[in-house]
C-alpha cells in the first residue's frame, strides 16, 4: 500500500514538473487569453474548387459574384450576434455544375454528401438534402459578403448555413467543395 501511495506521488511530481515549466506556462497562457470563437489564423481563401464526380472546376471570386445571389441572416452564436451574409445558394452551384436535382438524381441526391474544406484543413459535412430546398428547409450558401462587404479575415468566401444553432460547420476560408456518393 505504501509503494503504491509512493508511486502515486512521484507521478504527481513528475507531472507538476512537466507542467511547472516556461514554455507550458506560456502556452497555456495563450490558450487562457483566446476567445471560445478565436481561430488560428488560416490563408486567406482567394478561389474554391468545385468536384462533383471527379470532375474539378475552379471558381473565382467574380465567377460566384456573376450567379444569382441569395441574402441570409443567421444568429452566430459564438459572436452572440446576428448576421447578414450573401452568396451563392450551394444547391445551385451545384446544379450549374451537373448536380441537378431532379428525377434523374434523386436517388443519388439521397446517397450523397458534400465535404467543404477550408484553407487551414477544417472541412465539414452535409447530406445532399440538407442543401436541397425540395427537401429542407434550410439554406446554405457559399457567401461572398458579410453586411454587403467583403468578408475580411474569413477570406473571400465563407460557407454558411441557416439551420445549424452554432456556426460549427460553417466553413471560413471555404476553398474546395466535393459531393460525393457513398456507394
Amino acid at each position: 500500500m505504501n509503494r503504491v501511495r509512493l508511486s502515486l506521488a512521484c507521478l504527481m511530481s513528475f507531472g507538476l514538473l512537466l507542467t511547472n515549466t516556461p514554455q507550458s506556462q506560456a502556452q497555456a497562457g495563450q490558450m487562457a487569453s483566446m476567445p471560445e470563437h478565436a481561430h488560428a489564423p488560416a490563408t486567406p481563401s482567394t478561389s474554391l474548387t468545385l468536384t462533383i464526380d471527379g470532375k474539378a472546376t475552379t471558381l473565382s471570386l467574380t465567377d460566384l459574384q456573376a450567379m444569382p445571389q441569395k441574402t441570409v441572416t443567421v444568429h452566430n452564436e459564438h459572436l452572440r450576434v446576428d448576421e447578414t451574409y450573401t452568396g451563392v445558394a450551394l444547391n445551385n452551384l451545384l446544379a450549374k455544375y451537373e448536380f441537378p436535382v431532379d428525377k434523374t438524381t434523386h436517388q443519388k441526391m439521397l446517397r450523397s454528401y458534400v465535404k467543404a474544406e477550408g484553407t487551414d484543413k477544417y472541412w465539414v459535412l452535409y447530406s445532399v438534402t440538407e442543401i436541397e430546398p425540395s427537401e429542407h428547409n434550410a439554406d446554405v450558401i457559399v457567401a461572398t459578403t458579410l453586411a454587403g462587404k467583403p468578408l475580411g479575415e474569413d477570406g473571400q468566401l465563407k460557407l454558411v448555413s441557416t439551420a445549424d444553432k452554432k456556426p460549427q460547420r460553417w466553413v471560413r476560408n471555404l476553398t474546395a467543395i466535393t459531393v460525393k456518393t457513398a456507394e
